[in-house]
């Protein structure tokens, strides 16, 4: 029988692995504009071609983990991205760097999709989201302020998320080899909870680009609006995605102990207020206090959401699902959050995504509210989270595998 507090580490690193890209976007964009011969609107689209070719590999693959099998599809997965983002990093030519940028990106997609279906197998999917969140979240942070120490260029940031999959590998060692219910009846039946699960996957795309339209111009608000120097701003993110860490471990520790309607509800209503501050801030002060609060607030809420996905499946075909529709979000956001301030300015920006979010936030508490996770029906449901290392009830006893140490 799986240990109810054993930690899954081999997903945690490829849950890691698969988001390192999304959290360093700011960083790998600003890097193109600068080390490459391109404007940056083209370096933005690269960016934005990066988490379309992510998303992509979602959808394609949502269904098709128990197929192919967890370990081999997340090695193809790494090895996509050390060679995609690896290959990137190496050359100058902007051709080059696109097809590098759209091949680690689906390696990205791909390792997110294995690790979103193993989690949904836990019995306790929020913990280890909490534990991956808090993983990409302190290397990202880490990185945010080794990069500027290791020269110019656009590889370094690149370079990172290669050599992050490429330590990665080790631990797929400990992933199923293939699921026990890969040609079952069960691969051609629906969805379960498709009103609940289509309903998430649009809010969350709505929520995440409200996310990243601020995320994608906040250092614009900082110099331009607020006056502040460069190395200040920079110093505001240090801190903002420090703070970020307290977030998710705050959130690991409370748990389950609220259920998710109220911190998802509760947690995007008060993000909405710290986009607002964000947006109008005229002094250091504000900014900070805007941007530090959105950092502990996002990575809560968050974590609940990918929790939420994964109880609606536990195959993790929503998981998956859900986390595709929110990085489309995320690819939309900055050229949104640029068109909504060139038109209109930044307090009004940040006015629409305040207002949009308030939106949203009903249904995806509605959904949060009366979404459970699903009983084992049947044998093949069984089987496969035998396979992931949750065994029901029910079943008799048998050996599950060990994800705590590589092989």
């Amino acid at each position: 029988m799986f240990a109810p507090r054993t930690t899954p580490w081999p997903l945690v690193a490829l849950f890691t692995a698969g988001y390192l890209a999304p959290y360093l976007l700011p960083t790998t964009v600003g890097r193109l504009d600068s080390g490459l011969p391109l404007s940056a609107t083209a370096a933005g689209a690269i960016g934005s071609a990066l988490l379309l070719s992510s998303a992509a590999a979602g959808f394609l693959l949502a269904s098709r983990v128990d197929r192919v099998g967890p370990r081999t599809l997340a090695r193809i997965g790494l090895v996509l991205a050390v060679l995609g983002y690896g290959g990137a990093a190496l050359t100058s030519a902007v051709p080059a760097v696109v097809l590098g940028a759209l091949v680690g990106g689906f390696g990205s997609g791909t390792a997110t999709t294995v690790a979103a279906t193993g989690i949904a197998a836990q019995p306790d999917p929020h913990r280890t989201t909490t534990l991956g969140l808090l993983g990409v979240s302190a290397l990202a942070g880490a990185l945010y302020l080794a990069i500027p120490h290791l020269g110019a260029g656009h590889g370094q940031p690149l370079a990172a998320i290669a050599l992050t999959s490429l330590a990665v590998w080790p631990l797929t060692g400990r992933l199923p080899v293939r699921t026990a219910v890969a040609h079952s009846p069960l691969d051609g039946t629906r969805l379960p909870r498709p009103r609940s699960g289509l309903v998430l996957a649009l809010v969350m795309f709505c929520w995440s680009l409200a996310q990243n339209a601020l995320w994608g111009v906040s250092g614009r608000i900082g110099l331009a609006q607020a006056h502040l120097a460069e190395a200040t701003v920079g110093a505001v993110f240090a801190v903002a995605l420090g703070a970020g860490l307290l977030g998710v471990v705050g959130a690991g520790a409370v748990g389950p102990r609220f259920g998710r309607a109220l911190p998802i509800g509760a947690g995007t209503v008060l993000i909405s207020g710290c986009i607002v501050l964000s947006a109008s801030a005229a002094d250091l002060t504000t900014f900070a206090s805007g941007e530090i609060a959105w950092n502990v607030l996002y990575p809560i809420v968050l974590s609940y959401v990918i929790g939420l996905a994964a109880s609606l499946d536990p195959r993790g075909r929503w998981a998956v699902l859900v986390g595709s529709a929110s990085s489309l979000g995320t690819a939309a956001g900055p050229l949104t959050g640029s068109l909504l301030a060139a038109q209109a300015g930044f307090p009004v920006m940040g006015a629409v995504l305040a207002v949009g979010l308030l939106v949203i936030a009903v249904p995806m508490t509605a959904v949060a509210g009366i979404s459970a996770r699903p009983a084992f029906e049947d044998e093949a449901v069984q089987a496969e989270a035998g396979v992931w290392g949750r065994q029901p009830p029910a079943t008799p006893a048998t050996p599950a595998p060990d994800f705590t140490t590589a092989a």
